[in-house]
């Protein structure tokens, strides 16, 4: 018997399933690993639910899209390649790719329904990138945040 309940993983609910998938499988290139037809689910365990069907659950209640105050975040280090990804498919964009005032980039873009989706490069890869701008351990945790293990141990996992 568990002693709490066990988070499983987001649900986003969109209007149109096929062009809700096709876009997380085209952009973000996520594999679906579960498809009940009005509800799928991806590898790393976030799940889409089409908006009539989840209605129906929620006795109808409104559903309403684009609230700017919740998103889902991945990471990906190639950040360049990316960002031409999201402009080569016309992706709306929150923002355009820039530094986070501790150096990491990122970039937030909405969904086909208005989610928030944010990628942003791996701490550890952002180690590893400031060490070569000859950045010392030092300062890299200080611009980081990061603490000393954790800069070590990325930069001695990317050094190879």
């Amino acid at each position: 018997m568990q002693s709490k309940p066990k988070f499983l993983c987001p649900l986003l609910v969109v209007a149109d399933m096929q062009r809700a998938r096709t876009f997380y499988e085209t952009v973000l290139e996520q594999k679906v690993i579960i498809d009940f037809g009005e509800n799928i689910t991806f590898e790393g365990d976030f799940a889409l639910h089409l908006q009539s069907h989840f209605g129906q659950l929620i006795d109808g209640k409104e559903i309403t899209a684009g609230g700017n105050n919740f998103e889902i975040y991945f990471e990906y280090d190639e950040m360049e390649a990316f960002n031409q990804r999201l402009l080569e498919n016309s992706v709306e964009l929150v923002h355009p790719m820039r530094e986070q005032p501790w150096r990491q980039r990122v970039v937030r873009f909405y969904d086909p329904d208005r989610h928030i989706i944010e990628v942003g490069e791996s701490m550890e890869h952002l180690c590893y990138r400031l060490h070569i701008e000859g950045k010392e351990i030092a300062e890299i945790e200080k611009i980081t945040m990061m603490p000393g293990e954790f800069v070590k141990s990325a930069l001695n996992k990317l050094k190879k």
